[in-house]
């Protein structure tokens, strides 16, 4: 897969997500990954709040057809897009949160991982606990 393809994390970081995801006995096939942003920013910055909320339906729409038990949040950008600004990725990481029938946990972006190598247990754990939790359900 190539970047442009419309599938999202198939660059460095989606290859170390892949990699955690192998090491979990997890099918990326069978995991459902959206983006906040239907389309990448330039220079790949974070998104912008009105392109953000100029894809909010389409996302929320997305969740409606998926109906997930669990959605793992990659970094700040979804975790303050879809919980709201109150949170802060560095105090609510590895915390489970309910909304709307559907539990959350917020983690580092996979390429957060890439500039900070410590931030991959955190990142471990998260989906492990994810992974068991579902599991569960």
């Amino acid at each position: 897969m190539k970047i442009g393809s419309g599938i999202p994390f198939v660059g460095k970081a989606g290859q170390l997500m892949d990699k955690a995801f192998v090491g979990l006995g997890i099918n990326r096939e069978e995991v459902y990954i959206a983006n906040i942003v239907k389309c990448r920013p330039p220079q790949n910055r974070n998104p912008e709040l009105d392109e953000a909320k100029a894809c909010m339906d389409y996302l929320r729409t997305q969740v409606m057809l998926v109906k997930p038990k669990i959605i793992v949040l990659l970094g700040s950008v979804a975790l303050k897009n879809i919980l709201g600004g109150g949170y802060g990725i560095t105090s609510a990481r590895g915390k489970w949160i309910e909304k709307n029938g559907i539990m959350y946990i917020p983690t580092w972006h996979p390429a957060a991982l890439l500039r900070d190598e410590t931030k991959k247990i955190d990142f471990w754990k998260d989906l492990k606990e994810a992974k068991l939790r579902l599991d569960e359900i």
